[in-house]
């Protein structure tokens, strides 16, 4: 289901139920889940929004609307990173292969130059020859320093000395591209911890996060996803990608709601300068089709 019929399809039982009937609140909860909300929260709204609405004996639509709205955002939370001037900020980028996670780099990279940061892009996904290839030919088209190792070496290594190049310069931000291999998750998580121990001892006290790359038109995988590397390290925020698509992206709202990680950054197209901060009220009016 599109985002265009799923906005639709809240608009057709709005308009098609009594907003005090049983059903009126069964259909909206299926289409809630078909969201990408999930069931256990999609559950928990409606039954809020329900009794809200039974209490106060409230059966104007556009009201309803408002307040389901207002219970979506209250689920949602949203951040916004300002790396320390004059300290090394290093920034772990995590995702499985396949999001959109060395793009979404070379786009943070862009945004914080161009904000007067000396940033520096960190290849740290050393097992995937395309990520190297890729991460470097964003480097030469934006003008930013990007470090690298032959193929096969230590991840963290890499990290280690993007971090030094950093603090030799006078300080800015490292943003770290890392591997995503989900299927090989043991691995994985082991790899991830290393490197989260060298940019945690490189990077200046308070100037390191960890920041998780979604694919927006994933709903569930994308939480399930977010579960496996929140366990893993610890998330401090994540991105969205793909937003222009069919994305439904309910699911950052159990992301939000039951894991506590704010949204970051939304991606909506491929070029550069497609990233822009999570807006909260935007992403409901859009979601709900208002």
């Amino acid at each position: 289901m599109s985002r265009l019929s799923f906005a639709e399809k809240l608009k057709s039982i709005f308009g098609s139920k009594k907003a005090e009937s049983e059903e009126f609140f069964e259909d909206l909860t299926d289409a809630l889940i078909e969201g990408d909300i999930g069931a256990k929260n999609a559950m928990q709204i409606v039954d809020e929004l329900e009794a809200k609405c039974r209490d106060e004996k409230i059966t104007d639509q556009e009201k309803i609307s408002q307040i389901l709205k207002g219970l979506l955002l209250s689920q949602i939370k949203s951040v916004s990173f300002v790396p320390e001037s004059g300290k090394v900020n290093v920034w772990m980028i995590l995702g499985v292969n396949g999001v959109g996670k060395t793009t979404s780099v070379a786009k943070m990279a862009k945004l914080y130059k161009d904000r007067g940061n000396d940033v520096v892009m960190a290849a740290s996904d050393t097992f995937r020859a395309a990520a190297v290839d890729q991460i470097s030919m964003h480097g030469e088209r934006l003008g930013i320093r990007v470090v690298k190792h032959q193929m096969g070496s230590d991840p963290s290594a890499v990290v280690f000395d993007a971090a030094d190049a950093c603090r030799a310069n006078g300080g800015g931000l490292v943003l770290a591209d890392t591997a995503g291999r989900l299927h090989n998750k043991e691995n994985l998580v082991n790899e991830l911890k290393k490197i989260d121990r060298i940019c945690s001892s490189k990077a200046d006290e308070g100037c390191y996060k960890k920041i998780l790359v979604i694919d927006a038109t994933t709903g569930q995988n994308a939480v399930r996803q977010a579960e496996v590397f929140n366990e893993a390290v610890g998330v401090d925020a994540v991105v969205l990608t793909k937003y222009d698509s069919t994305a439904k992206g309910g699911g950052i709202v159990t992301i939000c709601r039951e894991l506590g990680i704010p949204a970051f950054f939304v991606c909506t197209g491929e070029h550069y300068e497609d990233i822009a901060e999570f807006n909260s009220e935007k992403y409901v009016d859009e979601f709900l089709g208002r």
